[in-house]
């Protein structure tokens, strides 16, 4: 009968591929190495948009569903269509949208 000091030196093995290194603490929030870059859209950072109060509006309406969904419409059409269903759209939004400084494309257009 073999003792326990003899069955660690006849099953010597050693593991492969584990490895106790420690993450790279150059990697973590606030570091200075390159980090990707976000994802971009329309020529502007998706995660750095700054937008004002008329834009942050607009984004409500594309996002809120009550009047009905918003992929591969324009702001306006999907404000007119809210109207012609008699939605109650915000009158707000149809303001700005017809001012024509804002963006028409819905805040989900080129994302999805």
């Amino acid at each position: 009968m073999a003792t326990k000091s003899n069955m660690k030196g006849f099953y010597k093995q050693k593991k492969t591929g584990i490895s106790k290194k420690k993450a790279s603490p150059s990697a973590s929030l606030g570091s200075k190495v390159t980090q990707p870059s976000a994802l971009i859209s329309h020529a502007a950072p998706d995660l750095k948009d700054d937008y004002d109060a008329q834009e942050e509006l607009l984004r409500q309406f594309d996002l809120n569903t009550a009047y009905g969904p918003c992929l591969g419409i324009t702001r306006l059409a999907r404000w007119e269509r809210a109207c012609r269903l008699g939605m109650d759209p915000p009158k707000e939004v149809e303001s700005l949208l017809k001012g024509g400084k804002v963006r028409l494309d819905s805040l989900w257009d080129g994302r999805i």
